[in-house]
């Protein structure tokens, strides 16, 4: 074959051999080097080209490797077929777009959380001192179960904030309830059939469950009467604050959901407690698995909302019964959540930042809480203001000749970021009146009067 000629810049940031092996390769694919040819050899394109021998055969080399070309020993490289090639750099559809996150004037996302009071410099300190030579054993894989240091920190906190007697061996650390969830299922085996709230947290749903059977809310919290009428065996609750709707589950109904669970061995209870740690009306309750004396709660939270929803660290507590079950079904699994992460935040609980950390959130909490209802309250009665007995967000009932959908249109339109209660009801039914979920974790004090009075503009309320 003619000598291949290709324009080499000697100048560019691009190494020549680089150049020469793209150069080809464009030539094989656009056929202007016809299968089974016989390329240079080294030494002759060399010396055409102007370029040293090695360079060339980096060249081919990389050719041969990514199968453009092939060798015959003491012949030289022959093109390939391309059809043999899997791969060719000629897009066979259009890129993915990708697009930017909205940029909203005021957001009411109930998943947010207060930034500016996080305590960089305590968590910058503990950082500092476990990245170190001394820490060189955590980067090996450690226990499945998640790091002992953390879990005995977690066992303390659980028994001093929400009555719960648990040992540290019955602790699973995970990355977050979503992974969680999956391993709760399969402990509790293919035959469970699993009942939910409704309206409820709508991940839950979407994880592994087809058939899930969802069971009414009310002011009081779960409708155990309704639970007890369907052949669910394993129910999924947050009694310490229902999301969306803020209702807390009363003494009564805790106590017949335990009476429902205790009735059959293959009953359980997962309680979710995601947020137990701001309260604004009355006293802390206690844990649903703090009164279990039976062994039938299998506990869940997560440091989402007291630290930070990117430390992607949650919890599980097991039941006895569970945790051989678990060692048995899960021995081969690593923790998903890095050795590093769960020292800094078990370091940070032992030396009593954590406790501090959530004194001072709960007092913030409680200002931006009580501002939001200062701030809606000068709308009634057009609006109902509840769900704000606890929690980071709370709900409001408008009266309103609007769809929800409509309304969070409207909302949007304005570049304000709110959620309905219909997204995260189960069924297709609705409230007469449109439900609006306003989350404040993540507004500024001084943010709150512009971000009501902002939402009640696009939503054409007007105050009393």
């Amino acid at each position: 074959m003619d000598m291949l000629l290709f324009e080499l810049k000697k100048n560019s940031s691009t190494p020549l051999y680089e150049q020469l092996y793209a150069s080809i390769k464009q030539a094989i694919i656009e056929a202007n080097i016809p299968i089974g040819a016989k390329l240079p050899s080294k030494r002759k394109l060399a010396q055409f080209l102007a370029i040293s021998q090695t360079t060339v055969e980096l060249a081919y080399g990389q050719l041969l490797a990514e199968g453009y070309v092939s060798t015959k020993p003491r012949v030289g490289f022959f093109v390939e077929d391309l059809e043999s090639i899997p791969l060719i750099d000629k897009p066979t559809t259009a890129p993915l777009q990708t697009e930017a996150p909205p940029a909203w004037r005021y957001s009411f996302h109930p998943g947010k959380v207060d930034s500016e009071h996080f305590p960089f410099s305590s968590w910058r300190k503990y950082a500092k001192d476990i990245f170190d030579e001394s820490s060189k054993e955590l980067l090996s894989l450690g226990d499945p179960q998640g790091e002992l240091a953390l879990r005995t920190e977690m066992a303390h906190y659980l028994y001093q904030s929400r009555g719960i007697t648990c040992d540290a061996a019955q602790i699973v650390i995970g990355s977050g309830t979503e992974q969680l969830l999956p391993i709760i299922m399969r402990l509790l085996g293919d035959d469970a059939q699993f009942a939910v709230e409704n309206p409820g947290y709508s991940a839950i749903p979407r994880i592994h469950l087809q058939d899930v059977i969802p069971v009414s809310i009310d002011e009081d919290g779960l409708r155990v009467d309704e639970l007890a009428q369907t052949n669910a065996n394993v129910v999924y609750v947050t009694p310490s604050h229902q999301f969306p709707t803020g209702a807390v589950l009363s003494m009564k109904r805790r106590a017949k959901l335990l009476k429902w669970a205790n009735e059959y061995d293959n009953r359980y209870i997962i309680e979710d407690d995601y947020d137990s740690e701001f309260r604004y009306i009355g006293k802390p309750i206690a844990a649903l698995c703090g009164l279990d004396q039976n062994n039938k709660v299998i506990y869940m939270s997560t440091f989402t909302k007291s630290l930070m929803p990117s430390l992607r660290v949650a919890y599980v507590v097991l039941p006895p019964q569970l945790v051989q079950t678990y060692r048995r079904l899960f021995n081969y699994y690593s923790s998903t959540v890095p050795r590093f992460d769960q020292h800094i935040l078990a370091n940070f609980m032992r030396d009593g930042h954590f406790a501090k950390h959530l004194n001072r959130m709960r007092t913030i909490y409680r200002k931006k809480h009580d501002l939001l209802i200062e701030e809606l309250q000068q709308y009634a009665p057009k609006i109902e203001v509840f769900g704000e007995r606890a929690g980071m967000h709370l709900l409001i009932r408008l009266q309103h000749d609007e769809t929800e959908q409509q309304l969070k249109q409207r909302a949007l339109d304005a570049a304000i970021q709110i959620f309905t209660l219909s997204d995260y009801t189960s069924t297709k039914a609705t409230s007469d009146s449109p439900t609006l979920l306003l989350g404040f974790g993540d507004l500024h004090e001084t943010q709150i009067q512009k971000a009501v009075q902002a939402l009640m503009d696009a939503l054409h309320i007007t105050k009393k």
